[in-house]
C-alpha cells in the first residue's frame, strides 16, 4: 500500500466545509486543482474528476461512503482489484473551526508499476486542503 494524505486546520465549523467539499462548482472556483466534475458528489453516485495533477485525464470515482458533515470516501481504479485508489475525507469540530484530513491509499497488484509513473501528488494534496480552507473561510466572512 501506498499513499498521500494532507491535514489542516480550516477556520469554519464542519457543515461550511462540508458545503465546499460536496459542491462540484465550489471545488473548482476555490482553486483545489479540480479542473472539472462530471456527475455529483452524493452516495453511491459515480462522477469523473479530471485534476491539474494530471492534465487531461478523467478519473471515474464512486462515493464509497458519505456521512455529513464528517466523512466521505471515493474509491476509483482499475476491474478486478488490479489497482484502486480510495480517498478518504475526515472533518472533526475543533476550537476554532475544523480539523481536515485528506488521505488516498492506493493498493492492487499493479500498485507497483503503476506507482513508478505516478506524478507526485503531494504538491496536489496540498493544493487541495489550501483551496477548501480559503474557500470555507470566506464563506463565513
Amino acid at each position: 500500500m501506498r499513499h498521500y494524505e494532507v491535514r489542516r486546520h480550516i477556520a469554519a465549523e464542519p457543515a461550511v466545509v462540508w458545503q465546499t467539499l460536496t459542491d462540484p462548482a465550489a471545488l473548482i472556483a476555490a482553486g483545489t486543482g479540480i479542473e472539472r466534475i462530471d456527475g455529483a458528489i452524493a452516495p453511491g453516485e459515480r462522477f469523473t474528476l479530471w485534476s491539474t495533477a494530471a492534465p487531461g485525464r478523467g478519473f471515474r470515482t464512486r462515493v464509497t461512503e458519505l456521512t455529513a458533515p464528517s466523512s466521505m470516501e471515493w474509491t476509483g481504479g482499475m476491474p478486478a482489484g488490479l489497482f484502486r485508489g480510495v480517498r478518504r475525507f475526515a472533518l472533526s469540530p475543533a476550537r476554532g473551526g475544523t480539523d481536515f484530513h485528506m488521505r488516498e491509499e492506493f493498493t492492487g497488484l499493479m500498485l507497483p508499476l503503476i506507482w513508478r509513473t505516478m506524478p507526485d501528488l503531494q504538491p496536489s494534496f496540498e493544493a487541495f486542503a489550501d483551496g477548501l480552507a480559503r474557500a470555507s473561510e470566506a464563506a463565513v466572512r
